[in-house]
């Protein structure tokens, strides 16, 4: 589309997380860190949230690409399980033989011998579930349940929880306290500050194959900044946009108008009338 135009090799802005475009933006790259020390340390509980758009699926893929190498990951994105299922799902991806079990106590049972055995060959064990707040409340417990498998002195299962605000809700439940007092650490993430979408931008960008001139200019930036209030998705929405409308146009560089068009064609974009009026 508007790649040869402005001398790219791809499309900058795809919404499909890719880890290559992770920018180490101040709240990202302090909430990689801490999950990564967390874990280091054998922590149980770790619990990231974040607005819808903020970059959590992103930072869940770094997170299980960095730890490939020193520990055995289980993954599940879509968490909206049975207890029962969720055991089964968790003993697949751990590798247990599961397909002699006939019923939920032979799998919790092959599960926990895998853990054993992964215990043994000194290879920690880190559970990661996305979209955390659509687990139903009986398999959060259930969960919790499979903290409690452990040896004398080792844990033999992490869990992380990535979620929208609303984990936040569910887990103040007082039926799920004992959850509750278990995360040792957590972190929010933050949108993107204005300083921070520029930065964002040009990395994209950069990663696309662009190596010229700043190709939005400044005006554009406060639109884009503005109009997406920081969330890396919908900057890249209107980012997308705006590329178009200057391609469109024959522009060599993305203005003021061009990102305008885009945050009115977007439904989703903040209304900039409440940063001063769109003109």
């Amino acid at each position: 589309m508007y790649q040869s135009h402005f001398g790219l090799t791809e499309a900058p802005f795809a919404l499909t997380p890719n880890t290559r475009y992770f920018l180490r933006a101040p709240s990202h790259s302090e909430a990689l860190e801490l999950l990564l020390v967390a874990l280091r340390q054998r922590e149980g509980f770790i619990k990231v949230t974040g607005e819808v758009g903020t970059g959590k699926t992103l930072l869940c893929r770094l997170l299980l690409n960095e730890l490939e190498k020193e520990a055995c990951t289980a993954y599940l994105p879509n968490p909206s399980l049975s207890p029962d299922v969720l055991y089964e799902a968790v003993a697949e991806e751990l590798g247990a033989d599961v397909a002699v079990c006939t019923n939920g106590h032979q799998i919790l049972k092959a599960l926990q011998n895998r853990l054993i055995a992964l215990a043994v060959d000194q290879k920690p064990v880190v559970l990661v579930i996305d979209e955390a707040q659509a687990m139903p409340e009986a398999t959060i417990e259930a969960l919790r349940l499979l903290t409690n498998l452990e040896t004398e002195s080792r844990r033999l299962l992490q869990i992380v929880l990535f979620g929208q605000p609303e984990l936040d809700t569910l887990l103040a439940k007082e039926s799920l306290r004992q959850l509750r007092q278990r995360i040792t650490f957590q972190t929010r993430l933050q949108p993107l500050s204005r300083n921070s979408v520029a930065l964002y931008l040009r990395h994209r960008l950069a990663q696309a194959g662009y190596n010229g001139a700043d190709l939005f200019a400044p005006a554009a930036l406060k639109v884009l900044w503005r109009a997406s209030r920081g969330i890396p998705r919908l900057v890249n929405i209107l980012a997308h946009k705006a590329l178009l409308a200057a391609w469109g146009q024959g522009a060599p560089q993305v203005s003021r108008r061009h990102a305008l068009l885009a945050a009115r064609d977007t439904e989703s974009a903040y209304p900039l009338g409440l940063f001063g009026g769109w003109l």
